[in-house]
């Protein structure tokens, strides 16, 4: 629900992809059992309880945390940071930096920007108004209505959360495709024909030209179909049919 942690969660897998992909996260930080890790630290508010690594040594999440931003501020240094952009990678390095600080010092000084933190305090303040205990059904009650979407039940937008973004650049968002991917003429075509796709995923549409059969259209290249490529071929084509005889030509 954080805008704060989804920039930090994503930016810095980013910026870690590309690490692994130029060889230079070596193999210190592996988990012996990652998925019983992430079970064992997602249950640990305190911070505290150590994980095991492929190494045989122990480390708390933090100390994980810590070693991989610090691997991640070298590679900025020495292959900057194109995969995500560098005003965005160096606030997201900042931001990644600024929160371990917090959690390491007082955790409730980054209820502004870590969910499980400011859950937390709605969950001790309302247990303790109310004499809950931990197993109260309210309880629980609350920990499901923070995620609550719908804008009048959502906990999360009551808790003074960070907010990075505005309506205006959501809704544009939503409505208007990047420009520099394969999103773009995904995003076109379903504007402009959204009654002859019957289907559409990351990496092909299906158009119905109405005769068998339907014609698929691969997307493998991420790259491939941007603004600059097919903008023009998708304003001047007034069917389906027409923009795959051109795409064809």
């Amino acid at each position: 629900m954080s805008e704060t942690a989804t920039l930090v969660k994503l930016g810095a897998t980013a910026i870690v992809l590309a690490m692994i992909e130029d060889d230079v996260m070596g193999d210190e930080l592996v988990l012996a059992n990652p998925v019983a890790a992430i079970r064992h630290v997602s249950h640990d508010p305190s911070l505290q309880r150590t994980v095991l690594l492929r190494s045989g040594q122990r480390a708390t999440a933090l100390e994980i945390q810590w070693r991989v931003l610090e691997l991640a501020l070298k590679y900025e240094q020495s292959h900057g940071l194109e995969p995500v952009g560098h005003d965005v990678g160096r606030q997201v390095l900042s931001l990644w930096e600024s929160i371990l600080a917090g959690l390491e010092h007082d955790p409730e000084t980054v209820a502004h920007q870590v969910d499980w933190v400011a859950k937390r305090r709605i969950v001790r303040a309302y247990a303790q108004r109310h004499q809950a205990r931990p197993d109260d059904a309210r309880l629980k009650a609350l920990d499901l209505q923070y995620h609550d979407l719908r804008p009048d039940k959502c906990l999360a937008r009551r808790v003074g959360l960070d907010v990075l973004t505005t309506s205006a650049a959501v809704h544009d968002a939503m409505t208007n495709p990047p420009l520099t991917t394969r999103a773009y003429f995904r995003g076109r075509c379903l504007a402009k024909w959204p009654g002859q796709i019957v289907a559409a995923n990351w990496d092909s549409l299906v158009f119905d030209v109405g005769r068998d059969p339907l014609r698929r259209v691969p997307m493998m290249e991420p790259l491939r179909g941007t603004a600059d490529s097919v903008a023009r071929l998708i304003d001047e084509s007034d069917t389906p049919a027409e923009l795959l005889a051109r795409l064809g030509a």
